[in-house]
């Protein structure tokens, strides 16, 4: 990736996101592309910033988050941010954990709500 540099478009259409969200990203300044007038260029920087970001995002984690861990690398360097994502990705576990039983719960509520309705209007009939 040594000399790739995309542009806005092309940004756009590699990680399938919008041009508002990627306006949006440089906005809260987790993206700095290079800038030639009006024109962006994203460099390989940019680029491997762009896929944590969304990774980050599958795994549910929140923006701000995001740009906290990647702060630590520009601070601190490669195992302070690895030690961070290890404490980020416990507690992001935790916390889908928490979402999953929850989730678990709610549909076995509705399964049995269901069940039992079906019941009546197959006795009713």
């Amino acid at each position: 990736m040594g000399d790739t540099r995309l542009t806005f478009k092309e940004m756009c259409a590699k990680f399938d996101v919008t041009p508002r969200t990627l306006r949006y990203y440089e906005y809260i300044e987790l993206l700095t592309p290079d800038r030639d007038g009006r024109a962006r260029h994203y460099g390989p920087r940019e680029i491997a910033r762009m896929t944590l970001i969304l990774r980050g995002r599958k795994f549910g984690f929140q923006l701000e988050d995001i740009r906290q861990w990647l702060l630590i690398y520009e601070h601190e360097g490669t195992e302070a941010q690895m030690r961070a994502w290890v404490a980020m990705a416990d507690r992001q576990l935790a916390q889908l954990e928490d979402e999953r039983r929850q989730l678990d719960e709610a549909m076995g509520e509705l399964k049995s709500l269901r069940d039992e309705t079906a019941e009546t209007l197959n006795s009713a009939g």
